[in-house]
């Protein structure tokens, strides 16, 4: 089952919970845009190549669209329109003005030099320039793309239109309206929603086992924030292979040691498989790679008493099912995910005001909304008798389909 298909499973799911129509669904179920666009890119050895990119707009009846752009070789059209369609849950969860956006282009940057990467972001605005806009959708980053990218895709922007627009995009660096906080902003709300639901299941941080499955921007920051809050990292892993250690691993050795992709493992020997990973015996499991790692096949070997989705989709519904009947905790991506979406939220209000916070206030801010949206989540979960993944959606998507009734669209 994609991506696509899923999502709109559980939304139909929650609609009908909260005793909406048929018409609500057939609007929210796809994005109002989708734009494919083509991108001609004179490569560093004088041929020109085109790629192919996607904007999708899932919907602005809230306020403008919002989300990130990935590079990557296998981004596809329904994978951009189903994150889309997450942007606007994550929205709603941790209640921003937004509705969901999503970007990507079909290209593997990991083959690219830096001024092919910089002609192909400043080609992608190029292309989009007519859609998007601090009051439209507003870009970040996401899979394989960071503050530099987004530094170029501002300038190429703010040129087009003749004037300086840092609230066009989020995720900058510091010195171009970034905020402070921003990097690790996705990390720092999984951790809250660690922390949380170590609480509801009367689990100790300190001394706690966790895994880690990924160790990207969100893994490795992660990673370091359990560590410093005293549980045992007891397992990573990158794509090359995973790293397991019962008395905990040294992570900030691992830190130290990762490259520029996050890639730690193939320095070492003695590494495990990711489907062992996935099944070590721990207290909370945090999958923060790829989708579709938790299945049918495999949920009913998981032996945590949390799972934690830091990725975008990770556990499959049929997972989802087992898992819950098991009696795990499942905190679902678009709840644990959002610190990312929150911060850029922070940043576009730093940027349209002109005046900017500290790390100290962005933190703060970041907790209480956080733990609010954990706490209405989880409220639903237990009043409804719903899993955690369809009171997330319940909740996500009830401001989007309210602004779309009031505005008359349905």
């Amino acid at each position: 089952m994609n991506l696509l298909h899923s999502t709109q499973t559980v939304i139909k799911e929650a609609l009908e919970k909260l005793g909406y129509q048929e018409s609500m669904f057939e609007l929210l179920k796809e994005p109002l845009r989708v734009l494919t666009v083509r991108i001609p890119v004179r490569m560093d050895n004088g041929e020109v190549k085109v790629f192919t990119g996607y904007r999708a707009q899932h919907n602005d009846a809230v306020g403008p669209t919002k989300g990130g752009i990935r590079f990557h070789p296998e981004v596809t059209e329904d994978e951009v329109k189903a994150l889309s369609i997450w942007m606007s849950l994550k929205a709603g969860i941790v209640d921003l003005p937004y509705g969901g956006g999503k970007g990507g282009i079909i290209c593997d940057p990991r083959e690219m030099s830096f001024r092919e990467l910089e002609r192909l972001s400043r080609g992608y605005v190029r292309a989009i320039s007519q859609l998007v806009g601090p009051t439209k959708d507003i870009p970040a980053p996401d899979v394989f793309t960071n503050s530099q990218i987004m530094a170029w895709m501002m300038d190429e922007y703010s040129r087009i239109r003749e004037f300086d627009s840092p609230g066009f995009i989020t995720g900058k660096p510091i010195a171009l309206g970034g905020s402070h906080g921003r990097e690790t902003a996705t990390a720092k709300g999984v951790t809250i929603c660690i922390r949380e639901a170590a609480k509801r299941r009367g689990i100790d941080i300190e001394g706690a086992r966790v895994v880690i499955q990924g160790f990207g921007n969100a893994g490795s920051y992660l990673a370091k924030f359990m560590h410093d809050a005293g549980a045992k990292v007891v397992g990573i892993s990158d794509a090359y292979g995973a790293l397991h250690d019962p008395d905990g691993l040294d992570i900030d050795y691992l830190l130290d040691r990762r490259d520029s992709f996050g890639t730690v493992t193939k320095l070492f020997t003695n590494t495990i498989s990711n489907k062992e990973l996935l099944e070590l015996d721990c207290d909370i499991l945090v999958p923060a790679a790829i989708e579709n790692q938790i299945t049918g096949a495999n949920a009913h070997d998981i032996k945590a008493k949390i799972v934690v989705e830091a990725a975008n989709g990770p556990t499959t519904l049929e997972a989802t099912k087992i898992l819950t009947e098991r009696g795990i905790l499942l905190v679902p991506d678009v709840l644990a995910s959002a610190g990312g979406v929150t911060v850029s939220y922070f940043e576009w209000v730093q940027n349209n005001q002109g005046y900017y916070w500290t790390e100290e206030e962005v933190e703060e801010k970041l907790e209480k909304v956080m733990v609010r949206a954990f706490e209405n989540i989880y409220s639903v979960h237990q009043a409804r008798r719903v899993n955690m993944r369809l009171a997330a959606y319940m909740v996500g998507v009830r401001k989007m389909a309210e602004a779309s009734r009031f505005r008359g669209w349905v």
